[in-house]
């Protein structure tokens, strides 16, 4: 099979698109035919190295791949070849105690699909039958592909984490990427008010069709508290949804009001930001991270979506032979929503 691998982390250059072996299955998994798979900041990570993410080589990356069931191994019976699905970021094991408590995002055994494993950039993928789950038939492949990093991050972080209540105002930042268009949708779904931050006059006009109600060029405004206080006529916001870190990690705080609560699941800017212990006290905020979401949840994403609760925010898609074009777009953050890789 055609596969976008490398034997070695480094700069772009360490790609190969090269025939592998189809991989071999054993007892509870399946063979999944790619159609589609996510492209992700984290597979950058991967391939690199960096952010702390180290993945076994030589490594196939891509953790959003859908496709149609190919094989079945040993002990898999609810499944059928054909069937068309979608595979779920991370495997967990069910029986740890965040597992059992409902938590599996946060499994002691948790396995990232494309990072601690091989995943999506290739013709085949092989996964835990328990791994995936049955695609609507009213949603596409590259739709699928463009769900659960981006979509089922933001429903945790604003549904679960921040707990995000109808009338509220919240500013999400860098809505350009992924995760950040994507919580434009969720946010306004629960009822609330957003203002949406990026560097691109261009990105912030999308975010309004998308359903901003302000925007916010942070590049031209670094301090942007005060045009979030100028938009809320004082008020400032209750909920920041911050993946960008260490640049924008101080004015973020400073964007929210008394009992406002911070939500973060990144930091792509850096790992370490200024905070104002007095000012998170004072003013009783809270700060707090967010991992990926459940496997409830991924259920609870596919299903609102194929009501037509929300559209996947899709800027192009890639052939797989040109991962490190894709890669490359997604560096110079270039797009819109999400990215997409298709195999040839």
């Amino acid at each position: 099979m055609k596969a976008a691998i490398y034997y070695k982390r480094g700069a772009l250059d360490v790609l190969q698109y090269r025939d592998v072996d189809e991989p071999k299955l054993s007892a509870g998994e399946v063979l999944v035919r790619v159609r589609a798979c996510g492209l992700n900041h984290l597979d950058i990570y991967t391939r690199e190295g960096s952010h702390g993410v180290k993945a076994p080589l030589p490594h196939i990356g891509g953790l959003e791949p859908s496709g149609e069931v190919a094989a079945l191994g040993p002990g898999v019976y609810d499944w059928q070849i054909g069937e068309r699905v979608l595979v779920g970021a991370f495997t967990s094991d069910g029986t740890c105690e965040f597992c059992l408590a409902g938590h599996d995002n946060l499994c002691v055994n948790r396995k990232i699909i494309g990072v601690q494993v091989d995943g999506g950039f290739a013709e085949y993928v092989r996964v835990p039958a328990s791994a995936i789950v049955r695609l609507p038939e009213n949603v596409s492949f590259v739709e699928a592909s463009a769900l659960p990093a981006a979509f089922g991050t933001a429903w945790h972080m604003l549904n679960f984490r921040a707990q995000v209540r109808p009338g509220e105002w919240v500013l999400v930042l860098a809505v350009g990427s992924g995760v950040g268009s994507a919580a434009v949708q969720v946010a306004k779904a629960l009822g609330a008010r957003v203002i949406a931050t990026s560097s691109s006059d261009d990105k912030l006009e999308m975010a309004k069709q998308w359903g901003a109600d302000a925007v916010i060029n942070y590049s031209a405004n670094p301090n942007f508290q005060h045009a979030v206080r100028e938009l809320t006529n004082g008020r400032m916001v209750d909920v920041v949804f911050e993946h960008v870190g260490q640049t924008t990690w101080k004015a973020s705080i400073a964007s929210l009001r008394p009992t406002g609560r911070l939500v973060t699941c990144g930091g792509s800017s850096g790992r370490w930001g200024e905070t104002d212990i007095w000012g998170v006290f004072w003013q009783q905020l809270t700060l707090m991270g967010s991992n990926g979401c459940t496997h409830r949840e991924f259920f609870q994403i596919l299903e609102l979506y194929g009501q037509g609760k929300f559209r996947a925010v899709i800027d192009r898609t890639f052939p797989l032979a040109e991962l490190a074009a894709a890669q490359r777009y997604l560096i110079e953050r270039k797009q819109f929503g999400k990215v997409v890789i298709v195999p040839d």
